[in-house]
């Protein structure tokens, strides 16, 4: 690592780059904007071991109930009843979703993953729970355990082995791009950082595909306490702005979709909204996770 006193980056998992000095990223098609979605499908602990390391977003302040039935409710109700609401959603726009899958939920929900499955959509490893995100915290071994527990669950679920990693609750250590890239893993989607996929700094390099944090349905409606309603416009105004930029050089859009949240009944009108919008674009590239990482890789390749 970069030591935090020296000057430039501080940290060396990739270089900087500014976006107008880099070579044009073409899509196929003449596409503008590559268009990937991720439904969530985890598991919530109803009593997460004391070790565990929680997104401080969900930690109550008044103090961190046990067992959590509340919490725990919330998220079950989408693995029980939103989940269809949202294959329902996609279904009628002709979406083919990347699944980030917690290794438990694969293991406790094998009807999602059926159907998941069922609809050709590709698996993304998430973590082993909802409940435990990668840190600093953790050691490395243990760090390891977490990374090949999780690919190895989604391997046993749906018979292939996962190439993608979406960190749960974008949870990392500075450690964890090069651990995934030894464990077989080729790309990442947890960095906000960025409108374009990027080489990362490991060996073998990983592509990260940028997924944009502030329009996480669970960012934006539940912390950020955005109106449900206003959410069909401001996806419509951020695909807009990318669309119209892509036609220089290509963007990425990535939608977050969580069961627990956007499944409710009283929110799924307001996906389907933006969904409506979304597909009324043309140029757009709609396609899966890997997709999107191993057709940018071979861009970069051939410009390199």
């Amino acid at each position: 690592m970069v030591s935090y006193r020296a000057p430039g980056m501080d940290h060396d998992l990739y270089p900087y780059s500014a976006l107008p000095t880099r070579p044009i990223l073409r899509w196929p098609d003449g596409a503008r904007v590559a268009l990937w979605v991720v439904v969530f499908l985890e598991h919530w602990e109803l009593d997460p071991p004391g070790s565990a390391v929680r997104d401080p977003r969900f930690i109550d302040p008044y103090g961190d109930f046990r067992p959590e039935y509340r919490s725990y409710a919330f998220r079950e109700y989408g693995n029980r009843v939103g989940f269809f609401r949202i294959l329902e959603a996609l279904d009628r726009h002709g979406i083919r979703a990347t699944v980030a899958a917690n290794a438990s939920a694969c293991e406790r929900y094998p009807f999602l993953v059926e159907e998941c499955g069922n609809r050709g959509w590709e698996f993304a490893a998430h973590g082993t729970h909802a409940t435990r995100m990668i840190s600093s915290r953790l050691s490395e071994a243990d760090e390891r355990r977490v990374i090949e527990t999780s690919a190895d669950a989604v391997e046993r679920a749906t018979g292939t082995r996962p190439r993608g990693w979406i960190s749960q609750d974008f949870g990392e250590s500075h450690r964890t791009p090069q651990l995934l890239a030894e464990a077989g893993f080729d790309h990442l989607a947890h960095w906000p950082n960025d409108d374009q996929p990027y080489v990362m700094t490991t060996d073998p390099e990983l592509i990260s595909v940028p997924y944009q944090s502030e329009l996480d349905d669970v960012q934006l409606l539940w912390h950020r306490r955005t109106l449900t309603p206003r959410y069909p416009a401001i996806i419509e105004e951020a695909f807009s702005v990318l669309h119209e930029e892509g036609a220089g050089s290509g963007r990425s859009f990535g939608l977050g979709i969580h069961p627990w949240l956007f499944g409710m009944p009283h929110r799924i009108r307001y996906l389907n909204e933006a969904l409506d919008k979304l597909v009324a674009f043309e140029g757009a590239w709609q396609a899966s996770l890997g997709e999107i990482a191993a057709h940018a890789r071979a861009e970069m390749t051939s410009s390199s």
